[in-house]
């Protein structure tokens, strides 16, 4: 009986009919679009209907019309960023399409710092989003004609994608939050680090310090990336 009291779950942005705008009345795609250069510009807390509102000099009950929340806006923002370019042309090799899925991903990650996250909490069922995701399985599927194990390809492929992108924008965000340069704050740490190394105590952390090559961003991630895939090559063999 209590589940059958229950009121039915609101409908999916995805299935609403959308209003058309009263005359000056600010678009969907407007609303949509100053929401996401609030967040690329200040991060995703700075989006509110209250915020897109004073941006479009419009009154947020007027937004309210169009868009119910702010979690039906964040749906429409995921969806227009994966609008905003075409998944890669698939070539039938798995790892030169999984690859470029992969890079492509992690562009759109980089260029809107606050997607990561909204990624890995929320389902993205829009229809760019679900384009998207159906390129990334029809890349797993040159490799496996098993749907279970193709899905999971594709997870391995994004989890890595995520992770490397995420550790990215921490360093940003570190350099922001500092105003130190990379330069400037291994020069602002040298001397501890110098304490450490001539303690001994840490012998391969010296080696690393002292012999290692200093790698780019583009060249961690293509390394992590072609483990991985050399891994996923493994289910093949």
């Amino acid at each position: 009986m209590a589940d059958a009291a229950k009121e039915p779950a609101p409908p999916l942005v995805w299935t609403k009919d959308r209003r058309t705008p009263r005359r000056q009345a600010p678009s969907v795609e407007q609303i949509v679009r100053t929401a996401l250069a609030i967040a690329d510009a200040e991060g995703l807390p700075a989006v509110s209907m209250r915020r897109v509102a004073a941006e479009l000099r419009s009154g947020t009950a007027s937004l309210y019309r169009y868009v119910a929340s702010r979690d039906e806006l964040l749906d429409l923002m995921i969806n227009e960023v994966h609008g905003a370019e075409e998944p890669p042309a698939l070539t039938g090799e798995w790892r030169t399409d999984l690859g470029n899925v992969a890079r492509q991903v992690r562009a759109g990650l980089l260029r809107h710092p606050w997607l990561g996250t909204e990624l890995t909490g929320r389902p993205a069922l829009g229809a760019h989003s679900l384009r998207h995701h159906e390129v990334a399985l029809t890349a797993a599927g040159a490799l496996t004609p098993d749907i279970t194990l193709a899905t999971r390809v594709v997870d391995t492929v994004l989890a890595y994608v995520h992770g490397a992108a995420t550790h990215e924008l921490a360093e940003s965000r570190a350099q922001q939050r500092t105003g130190l340069t990379k330069e400037q704050w291994r020069a602002s740490v040298g001397p501890y680090m110098r304490e450490v190394i001539e303690g001994g105590g840490y012998p391969q952390l010296a080696r690393r310090v002292i012999e290692a090559e200093d790698t780019g961003p583009d060249e961690r991630f293509e390394f992590g990336l072609r483990c991985v895939l050399d891994g996923l090559g493994a289910l093949s063999a």
